[in-house]
């Protein structure tokens, strides 16, 4: 079959030159020639994510150091800002670790705002705060800035930001705005394909992680560090994926990160308009839209389920149907990655013509 294009909120779509690059021969991933990937690709990530300290690399999803930064870092309590689907799991994957946890719960559609998460940390019983800065599920983008100010409020409380779906899109300043933990995955906006996850740390949050006990192997913090330190990683890395990486590095400086930035910005407002004139509304609030994809709101009351089979059939292109309780009553649209002018251009004429097919 044909090669239906994916316009879903990840994986998203991976150029032929990253799978390309993904090719390159294998190599042991305690050599030298590891050694001198993994030292290449450092300054340009620690540039994007705006650290000074390393970035680390996992072999994982970004679930796998979601999970593991609170078995890392909490003790007393966490507070798990939720959202949308991907942040109240995070609250069901806290109390799976046996962690004491409460969700701060809005709307679906909501942003999570910095006065409401004062509130709920000034009872001083959370020394962790977990924060989707883009909630996938729904379009919404949290106020990151605002909320991280509280940091100087409440500095012995670790401030555990899942940028998963915003990372390269929106620019980030790790130590400026003094998180703690900052994660994405590979299969968002970086347009590689899932396996990897990156993330940065603090000095205060590695000094926290010294004192747990508990925090298993696999994603204990200092272990990566110990790693790090010698240009590789705790266990056996996705090599190709690491080389993917590097080609992926190679795309977006040439670019440059503000074009990078300006270019999603531009690809998100072609949507929107397109979603306005459409007749459609937004289900994400005004003033919090995610720059990477859409959340288009079902109020024509279309059915979304013959529309995605439409654009796959007619048009060999992949939109979502939206996600757990809202699917249905939402389908979402992506323009994070690789995507250009033109490729949103024909996703919007294929959403036309699809919607012009489908029965009254």
């Amino acid at each position: 079959m044909s090669h239906v294009k994916l316009f879903i909120p990840g994986p998203v779509e991976v150029s032929p030159a990253i799978h390309q690059a993904m090719a390159a021969p294998m190599i042991g991933h305690r050599s030298k020639d590891f050694q001198a990937l993994y030292r290449e690709v450092q300054p340009r990530l620690q540039t994007m994510f705006g650290a000074s300290r390393g970035v680390f690399l996992s072999t994982s999803s970004a679930w796998g150091v979601m999970e593991g930064a609170l078995r890392n870092l909490t003790v007393k309590g966490v507070l798990n800002g939720c959202c949308g689907a991907f942040s109240d799991k995070w609250f069901d994957v806290a109390k799976r670790c046996g962690k004491q946890a409460e969700a701060l719960k809005v709307d679906w559609g909501r942003p999570l705002l910095a006065d409401q998460i004062d509130d709920a940390l000034a009872g001083g019983r959370f020394d962790t705060l977990t924060l989707v800065h883009n909630e996938t599920s729904t379009g919404v983008l949290n106020p990151l800035e605002e909320i991280t100010a509280l940091k100087a409020k409440y500095p012995d409380v670790m401030f555990i930001v899942d940028m998963v779906s915003s990372f390269s899109t929106v620019p980030v300043d790790f130590d400026g705005l003094g998180i703690d933990v900052l994660l994405t995955g590979s299969q968002k906006a970086l347009a590689l394909p899932p396996g990897l996850a990156l993330f940065a740390v603090s000095e205060a949050a590695m000094e926290r992680a010294a004192g747990v006990p508990d925090r298993g192997y696999y994603f204990d913090f200092h272990e990566f560090q110990a790693n790090h330190d010698k240009d590789m990683t705790p266990s056996t890395p996705c090599i190709s994926l690491i080389h993917g990486l590097r080609a992926k590095l190679d795309e977006i400086f040439a670019e440059g990160l503000e074009a990078r930035y300006q270019r999603h910005q531009r690809l998100n407002r072609m949507v929107h308009e397109w979603v306005r004139r459409s007749g459609f509304e937004f289900f994400a609030a005004e003033g919090y839209r995610s720059k990477s994809l859409t959340c288009v709101a079902n109020n024509r009351g279309i059915d979304v389920a013959a529309l995605q089979k439409l654009m796959r059939e007619n048009h060999r292109m992949a939109i979502d149907g939206g996600y757990g309780k809202i699917k249905g009553a939402t389908f979402r649209l992506s323009n994070m990655g690789d995507e250009t002018d033109d490729t949103i251009a024909a996703l919007l004429a294929a959403l036309d013509d699809s919607l012009s097919h489908l029965p009254a």
